[in-house]
């Protein structure tokens, strides 16, 4: 029988000092006796915790727990120790946070806690905030999130510098949603540091993934792959069906896409210019075949990413990444036309989210539906009953995104479904500029500094739509006539200089620095409203400034 005090002490030293192989090699080793952990086993509630902070370090998964928490029921836990008592309610809480079940894994920390703060057990309370952080930052309450990890950071730097280290890289996530990109970095060079003579290679796995996910926002997506790609190979070094893998694999997908997106504009630009005239037909049908393989290419390669993140996903029971793997797989489909599909994947992911009481997962869902139902109005599907049906819906989804949204407290996630709103006021059925435009200035004020991605180009597209339908001579003569909607005084200077900024540098030969002499402005804010009105891509090289 292993569990003796020497195993339990071995067991608890290699988790301290983060020695992955030891532990893991111990707890396949007693694999048995641990499916027969009985209350009645000495420390059985210590033995019990041990092996739920094993499951979250990267050995098995939480279902190994389901059956022992049967035996450690309600009647024979008045009969523990009191201290075995707090660490099967941590359990508890683990496994409702493990699957999705964020509520009761809150309810359960925040009761243990009351109870900690007069046991004064700092390892448990630090545990215990870490926990309920990550669930706070699953629900989208970032605010609470860090609360409870700044806790948990000042009750473990002083006793365990590992689990310090992987609070700072839930701390770094934290402040790179709230845009401290700065500060985000440096957490997880500090926890780098910590970690890279270990061998946890899920806490290693999770920071590459944290910066493909920082550099991916600034646009930067072939070096985001380069960070995924090496977060991949991190944790397949621990377990290559981990979890947290399958997650990256998503984050992977979603940036082929992206870069699939842009190599299409590429190819229809080509198309609609006819570019490249000059050259010999020869030469220009095979560039332009080139591209279009590579696009298939990435196509194909992030189809790939999902259906592995699927079958991942699968042998771990993890609903709430299939459903992230059925939203990444809608938008592959609604780029490529296939909308029956992209119908199919986003009510999946929908049904998901609201099977989880995930409002992150619904709102996404409500996001990718609105973008459906709007492309059958752009693409005329269906006679005029139809149309208005697809465009009713487009706006009932896009509300309920946003409804969704604004419970929680990620800004992205609000700024892309009132672009959604928008681009379906700005459609061809409802064609409410006023709406339109007052979405677009709310999405531009959730967009942070330094974001250079996807919704910094989604929302030029809708302004540019905007601008081309409604007329800059309309906009200027209801703002001369003092009709400017809901706008604060910011918003109608922020619109005034994307409306002029472009055009004074189409006329100072698209010179940067001369449209800032010109107009006594920064350079810098030059390029930012060129880059928020669609004239300078994102994914483009700088352009010279003089």
């Amino acid at each position: 029988m292993p569990f003796d005090a020497q195993f339990v002490r071995k067991l608890e030293t290699a988790l301290h000092l983060c020695r992955m192989d030891d532990g893991i090699s111990l707890l396949t080793r007693a694999q048995d006796e641990i499916g027969e952990l009985q209350p009645g086993i000495p420390e059985a509630g210590r033995i019990l915790l041990l092996c739920a902070r094993w499951i979250d370090a990267g050995f098995s998964d939480y279902r190994l727990l389901l059956p022992l928490l049967e035996r450690f029921g309600p009647q024979c836990r008045k009969k523990m120790p009191f201290i075995d008592y707090v660490r099967v309610r941590m359990v508890n809480a683990f496994v409702d946070l493990a699957r999705g079940e964020l509520d009761a894994a809150m309810e359960t920390l925040d009761s243990l806690l009351k109870i900690l703060g007069d046991v004064f057990d700092a390892e448990l309370e630090a545990l215990a905030h870490f926990w309920k952080g990550r669930a706070h930052r699953k629900n989208g309450e970032y605010e609470a999130a860090l609360e409870q990890m700044a806790s948990a950071h000042r009750l473990a730097r002083d006793n365990d510098k590992f689990l310090a280290a992987q609070v700072e890289i839930q701390q770094s996530w934290l402040l790179f949603q709230k845009g401290q990109v700065r500060d985000a970095e440096q957490l997880l060079n500090r926890a780098e540091s910590v970690l890279r003579s270990t061998d946890h290679y899920v806490a290693l796995g999770n920071i590459e993934s944290a910066r493909g996910r920082i550099v991916r926002r600034s646009g930067q997506y072939t070096e985001a792959l380069r960070h995924f790609a090496k977060a991949v190979e991190t944790y397949a070094k621990r377990d290559a069906n981990h979890v947290n893998l399958a997650r990256t694999l998503v984050n992977a997908a979603y940036v082929r896409r992206l870069l699939a997106l842009q190599m299409r504009k590429q190819i229809d630009a080509d198309a609609r210019a006819g570019r490249g005239r000059a050259r010999s037909e020869e030469h220009t049908g095979g560039a332009q075949r080139t591209v279009f393989l590579r696009y298939q290419r990435i196509c194909h390669e992030a189809a790939q990413d999902l259906a592995q993140a699927r079958r991942i996903y699968a042998l771990h029971a993890n609903s709430d990444g299939a459903g992230k793997v059925s939203l990444s797989l809608g938008y592959l489909h609604l780029d490529r036309g296939e909308i029956e599909n992209a119908e199919r994947e986003a009510g999946e992911g929908y049904r998901i989210g609201a099977e989880q009481k995930d409002r992150i997962l619904m709102a996404r869902a409500r996001t990718l539906q609105s973008m459906i139902e709007n492309a059958h109005v752009e693409e005329q599907t269906g006679d005029t009953v139809e149309l208005a049906s697809h465009a009713n819906r487009a706006k009932q989804f896009g509300e309920e995104a946003t409804t969704l949204a604004h419970g929680t407290q990620n800004r992205r996630l609000l700024a892309a479904a009132c672009i959604a709103r928008g681009m379906t006021a700005a459609n061809d059925f409802f064609e409410d500029w006023e709406s339109a435009r007052d979405l677009a200035a709310q999405a531009t004020g959730l967009i942070g500094p330094g974001e250079t991605d996807h919704l910094v180009e989604d929302l030029a597209r809708l302004k540019a739509q905007i601008v081309r339908a409604s007329g800059i001579n309309d906009v200027l003569r209801g703002w001369s006539e003092g009709l400017v909607g809901s706008k604060s005084f910011q918003q109608v200077v922020e619109e005034f200089a994307e409306m002029v900024i472009p055009r004074v540098w189409i006329r100072q030969d698209r010179k940067i620095s001369r449209v800032a002499t010109s107009l006594c402005i920064s350079p810098k804010k030059v390029r930012r409203i060129l880059r928020n009105s669609g004239y300078i891509g994102t994914h483009k090289k700088p352009l010279k400034e003089h």
